[in-house]
């Protein structure tokens, strides 16, 4: 089994190490794109051929499926890509979680990155799947990229602006970039506030790493040899996973594991 992840850097890391609890015996391809990153601030058609370009290196490997392991590129690409690989290579999305947390009928809080809060896409998921939960954007500027760059100082003070804008009686946040999955727990406790029940956090990476199963027949097998095999292409070229994934769990979870051969 072989499955592929695409993102312009390291927001596919939840995904990947998902996936590789799931599925330990997968071969994973990662196809980063470090010459044309980040791709928020691209024009949708930029970043389509972005997007296009860092899947057929990935599709090369013949895998599968493949994963968009970006909300952005899911936004802007994804009906290019499946209209240029499917059916023969199921192709998923990543979704902003905003259903699973409108179920749980608390006040909802999103975060996403500015140029997503307030979207005509995000606007649509809420008014498809916000049921009668209130809730917020919050706009998170310079958080994906700290993240990224794994830049601590930078990492607090985006995530406190963030939190100094989300409501104080919010119970539930929708991570709606895949980099903040990264910082999960350092969100939770910036908007917990003390006293209050413990915050509900929903990520996308779960969701994705299952969908991805199903679409290709298969089902989670945490227990399997961990034999899976990772293959990192950089703009595709082949290479390893940037510093900054392996400080991180989700990229240390990787590390180990041998490249392809």
């Amino acid at each position: 089994m072989k499955i592929a992840l695409m993102d312009s850097g390291i927001g596919l890391l939840a995904a990947t190490a998902a996936v590789r609890r799931l599925r330990p015996d997968a071969d994973l391809i990662l196809s980063l794109d470090p010459d044309g990153m980040p791709w928020g601030p691209r024009t949708p058609e930029d970043l389509t051929g972005r997007a296009l370009d860092v899947a057929e290196a990935a599709v090369a490997h013949r895998p599968d499926v493949l994963i968009v392991g970006c909300n952005t590129a899911t936004v802007h690409a994804l009906p290019a890509l499946r209209a240029r690989f499917e059916p023969a290579l199921p192709v998923i999305g990543t979704v902003p979680a905003i259903k699973p947390a409108a179920a749980g009928g608390g006040p909802v809080a999103i975060w996403a990155t500015p140029a997503t809060t307030g979207s005509p896409y995000q606007r649509n998921l809420i008014e498809r799947f916000g049921g009668d939960a209130t809730v917020t954007e919050v706009p998170c500027p310079g958080l994906a990229d700290a993240v990224e760059q794994a830049d601590e100082t930078a990492i607090t003070a985006a995530v406190a602006a963030a939190a100094a804008l989300t409501p104080d009686d919010v119970t539930t946040v929708v991570l709606g970039c895949t980099h903040y999955e990264l910082v999960a727990e350092r969100i939770r406790a910036a908007v917990q506030c003390p006293g209050a029940p413990r915050l509900v956090l929903h990520g996308s990476a779960g969701a994705v790493a299952a969908q991805a199963l199903r679409r290709i027949g298969s089902r989670p097998d945490p227990g399997a040899p961990p034999e899976g095999t990772l293959t990192v292409l950089l703009s595709g070229r082949e290479g390893a996973l940037p510093p900054p994934a392996l400080t991180y769990e989700e990229g240390r979870l990787l590390q180990a594991v041998m490249p392809a051969r």
